[in-house]
């Protein structure tokens, strides 16, 4: 019996995406293309994420490209315009763990503490879970197996009757490693019927 589920937030039960702004600030389609993939870059982003302030990694990398600082900017000043909101199945199966009894739920995400503020505040799921653990107010990020430590520690929780799940194939291996059941996502329906065949929900 899994009586805890962790779950990621980006992907998982946010829809978010750099492209939601970026269609809006450039034209043409290849150079937002190039901009995401050797300007404003995941791995850039995901430092953020580990910690470093977005006045940092603005200014590090307007100092790299500052033929595009006005757009490099808009990345955290125009945040907000990246998430196109919740994944309404995904936030129905958590609503649904959250009414029924016996069931404990938190959340482990890769966010900046920065703007991490933005969803917690303006989503009422988010206050179902009992406890949230925010990769960029931790300095830890995912897949480093202090983070998944530090949860199950923090929240006094049994691995062996917990269940993760996350988008991110990387991030389900590392949790699998330390002998956490671990559930890759990649729809609500495909994350339902998982569920269901687990007699969870």
């Amino acid at each position: 019996m899994y009586r805890t589920l962790i779950f990621d937030l980006g992907g998982v039960l946010f829809d978010w995406n750099p492209a939601y702004l970026y269609r809006q600030i450039f034209d043409d389609e290849k150079e937002m293309a190039y901009f995401l993939q050797e300007v404003c870059t995941t791995s850039w982003n995901e430092q953020q994420d580990a910690g470093r302030t977005w006045a940092e990694a603005t200014a590090l990398k307007a100092a790299e490209f500052p033929q595009y600082e006005e757009e490099i900017r808009a990345y955290y000043e125009r945040w907000e315009e990246m998430l196109a909101g919740p994944i309404d199945g995904t936030v129905e199966i958590l609503r649904r763990l959250h009414q029924s009894p016996g069931h404990r739920l938190y959340a482990l995400t890769n966010w900046s503490r920065e703007t991490f503020h933005f969803a917690r505040d303006n989503y009422d799921f988010m206050r179902w879970f009992e406890g949230i653990l925010v990769s960029g107010q931790e300095g830890l990020i995912k897949p480093d197996p202090a983070i998944y430590e530090l949860l199950l520690e923090r929240y006094d929780i049994d691995r062996s009757t917990a269940l993760f799940i996350d988008d991110n194939p990387h991030n389900v291996a590392a949790a699998e490693a330390l002998g956490l059941r671990a559930l890759q996502f990649k729809s609500p329906e495909q994350l339902q019927s998982l569920l269901a065949s687990l007699n969870i929900i």
